[in-house]
């Protein structure tokens, strides 16, 4: 029997915005503690603030590899609930622990033997460097734990439990900033310890997510009894169903995730104006990307399920839905974006120039969100979802370095293009991506069933 162009299925609609909702507001909190962190350290010191913000540089790529073993733990682990199996989701949750482990444990080595290379790859300052390692001494431990963390909160929400997430999230969001608060500034008679007191807030944050997290498996879920006699059991099958799809997913992450810190630096080399126009404007751009995260992240989830119930012509239909609610987001989102421009920049004290600057990147960023709210959700979390991660790895790898990366240098250094367009070029691909992510989408090749 045919489908109709879109579900009917109220059930559908009611899972994934209840999903979507919630995954959205952990991401915003989650970005929170970030903000926080760097509003403090910039009240404290100019230096620690850089110290912090190098060192992050670091924390992102390792929030990638994060991503990539989660991620991947998704697309196998939903399918398997939607065919209500539990078994190989443990097990498979079991080998993305084991990779996260040692993942961890190559991270925590290189950071505890190389603190100064690593940040003399994002600085030369010496003031920078000593600061920041002082803040990589505590923080790298953090690493592991947020790895495995996160391991576990996807193996929860494959199955559709994302509150605790957010819990989490917040409970994250109020120690950090307590403990911060106290120990940078040395508050409540506690001493005053700057970069060092940021670092005792963000370890102690990720131990209590890590302990959340662990007792609500433990005591309160229902559906995976993961800490059963068969997480760890070996399954040559399941590792290596694991291992086609991590692969592509990593290789994916890391590879945007280096391009970042390069498009960064490219727009680091413009005029004072251009810098804090485009800080401002990425700030806000950033603040509403959570949704656009959040339903990538649901997607995956939705159509995972739907593949696993084995109904083809449903999934196409619940793929075709979610596109189109993806569109109508991404424009609401976008006006919202240019409408809001000026009483927004309102908060900030700007000069002329780089006030006008921001108000142009502002309603370039609002085009660009609706070309983001298609394809990356489509991309991420349909195609990827459904099983085909091949394709994503191949267009991110061709978009980001043989188009991007080459044109926006050339922007940038060669042809001297106002940072209007320098910033264009360098988010073009949330826009031009749209068109292979579509064609792809269309073709259904990327329904694929991983279960065995």
């Amino acid at each position: 029997m045919k489908q109709d162009f879109f579900t009917k299925d109220r059930e559908f609609y009611k899972s994934f915005f209840s999903m979507m909702i919630v995954v959205a507001l952990q991401n915003l909190v989650a970005y929170s503690v970030n903000m926080a962190d760097n509003i403090m350290l910039g009240s404290y010191s100019q230096e620690a603030l850089s110290g912090a913000a190098t060192v992050n540089q670091i924390f992102f790529m390792v929030q990638q590899i994060a991503l990539s073993i989660g991620n991947a733990l998704v697309v196998l682990a939903s399918q398997y609930w939607g065919e209500k199996r539990i078994e190989p989701i443990r097990r498979l949750t079991g080998i993305a622990l084991k990779l996260g482990i040692l993942c961890s444990m190559v991270i925590i080595v290189v950071c505890a033997l190389l603190p100064v290379p690593l940040l003399r790859i994002f600085t030369d300052s010496p003031q920078i460097i000593a600061q920041g390692k002082d803040y990589l001494f505590l923080l790298q431990w953090s690493f592991g734990l947020f790895i495995l963390t996160n391991v576990l909160m996807a193996a929860l929400r494959s199955v559709g439990i994302v509150k605790i997430s957010f819990y989490i999230s917040v409970i994250s969001l109020i120690v950090n900033v307590g403990i911060n608060y106290t120990l940078i500034f040395g508050r409540f008679g506690f001493p005053e310890m700057g970069i060092k007191g940021a670092a005792v807030g963000t370890l102690a944050a990720r131990i209590l997510e890590f302990v959340i997290v662990l007792i609500y498996i433990m005591t309160a879920d229902k559906k995976l009894n993961l800490f059963s006699w068969d997480l760890f059991t070996a399954d040559i099958g399941l590792r290596r169903d694991y291992t086609k799809v991590y692969l592509p997913i990593m290789c994916s992450q890391i590879l945007w995730g280096l391009s970042v810190p390069m498009q960064t630096a490219i727009l680091g080399h413009l005029s004072e104006d251009a810098i804090a126009a485009n800080s401002v404007a990425t700030t806000f751009y950033q603040y509403l990307k959570v949704i656009v995260l959040a339903m990538s992240s649901t997607s995956s989830v939705v159509i995972g399920n739907a593949i696993g119930r084995g109904d083809r012509e449903c999934v196409k239909a619940e793929a075709r839905t979610l596109s189109v609610i993806d569109v109508a987001i991404g424009i609401l989102l976008g006006a919202a974006l240019v409408i809001l421009r000026r009483p927004l920049l309102s908060l900030y004290s700007l000069t002329q120039g780089a006030t006008e600057m921001a108000l142009h990147l502002l309603v370039i960023m609002g085009v660009v969100m609706v070309g983001m709210s298609y394809q990356m959700p489509v991309s991420f979390g349909i195609i990827q979802g459904g099983g085909d991660t091949g394709f994503t790895m191949k267009m991110n790898m061709i978009s980001t370095w043989l188009i991007v990366m080459p044109f926006s240098f050339m922007a940038a250094f060669w042809w001297k293009l106002p940072v209007e367009a320098v910033v264009l070029v360098i988010q073009s691909d949330q826009i031009f991506k749209g068109l292979p992510t579509f064609i792809r989408f269309r073709s259904y090749k990327w329904i694929k069933k991983l279960t065995n």
